[in-house]
């Protein structure tokens, strides 16, 4: 059958799912929307990844601050050459409009999707702004899941087709309860993820005990999350309001007694990607408004481009 006037054809390659099938060490890394009409800054940041990264994770609404769409912000960076993946939060949307903007995804040719619960209204900046969370990560995947094998939320069939949506979950191997952590994976391996992205990571023994006893029952990537710490400030900025996160005190002295900082803190984030690629599937690259430094800390962690697809 003929495409429909004036729509391309679905894209049925995609670098970060080449990767996954081929079994690569996964690199990604975060890139958040801008604040306001302009992207030129976020491009700035952004295009030097385009040769070092399998994809780029574009926030939605991460810590519930105001910023342009991630599905916008997807499609902005896929016309530039660069695979998105797709943040959806549930806080902000119903079941109805979630799976509207999958669909709609999929239409675009945006195929990664990052399922997430989404953080708390309070932690942001509209506070009194009403949180949906008409549905939450797992319950998510597992709609995606449907919408793949071309049924809706309440398993009716799809008269227009399936879509074709590879789906992420988070992860925090770093949790305090244990069997929380394994329980919540699980849902999220049985929902459909299939391939998984950590919060930040400072503990590796951690890393190392969820790798060995958690995931390796399931045959799902894991992309440690690092993250390039500027400076002992914003160290114990992050301790202070990242929930879960606590930063070592050697780490933030490393810091407060370097010449110079950034420096410091690129040689950190190249020696926790080397301990990652001892322990896990991939890395996911954090260097909020810095992104354009992260090919600096993956080359300094002796990871080369990628090949050209």
């Amino acid at each position: 059958m003929n495409e429909p006037s004036g729509l391309l054809p679905i894209q049925t390659e995609y670098r970060f799912q080449s990767a996954i099938d081929a079994g690569e060490f996964l690199v990604t890394a975060e890139v958040m929307p801008p604040k306001g009409g302009s992207i030129d800054h976020m491009l700035q940041q952004a295009l030097p990844l385009k040769d070092w990264v399998h994809a780029v994770n574009i926030t939605d609404g991460s810590r519930a601050v105001l910023r342009m769409s991630s599905l916008a912000v997807a499609i902005i960076l896929q016309n530039h050459g660069i695979e998105p993946i797709c943040q959806m939060a549930c806080r902000d949307r119903n079941r109805i409009a979630l799976q509207a903007d999958l669909m709609g995804a999929h239409a675009l040719g945006i195929h990664n999707i990052l399922a997430l619960t989404g953080d708390p209204i309070k932690a942001g900046d509209f506070p009194k702004a009403r949180g949906v969370f008409d549905l939450e990560s797992v319950r998510l995947l597992r709609t995606i899941s449907q919408l793949n094998a071309g049924l809706d939320g309440n398993e009716k069939p799809l008269p227009d087709g399936p879509t074709q949506l590879l789906s992420g979950a988070a992860v925090d191997p770093q949790l305090a309860s244990w069997s929380g952590l394994q329980s919540r994976f699980e849902k999220k391996v049985t929902a459909g993820a299939q391939f998984f992205q950590s919060q930040l990571i400072v503990d590796f023994d951690r890393l190392e005990k969820f790798m060995t006893e958690i995931a390796s029952q399931s045959n799902k990537p894991i992309l440690a999350g690092i993250f390039l710490l500027k400076s002992a400030k914003n160290a114990q900025f992050i301790n202070r309001c990242v929930p879960g996160v606590n930063i070592p005190e050697s780490i933030i002295e490393r810091l407060g007694k370097a010449t110079d900082p950034l420096q410091e803190g690129i040689t950190i984030a190249a020696e926790q990607v080397q301990l990652a690629r001892q322990l896990c599937q991939g890395v996911h690259m954090m260097a909020i408004r810095r992104e354009d430094l992260i090919p600096k800390i993956l080359e300094q962690a002796g990871i080369t481009p990628l090949k050209k697809p």
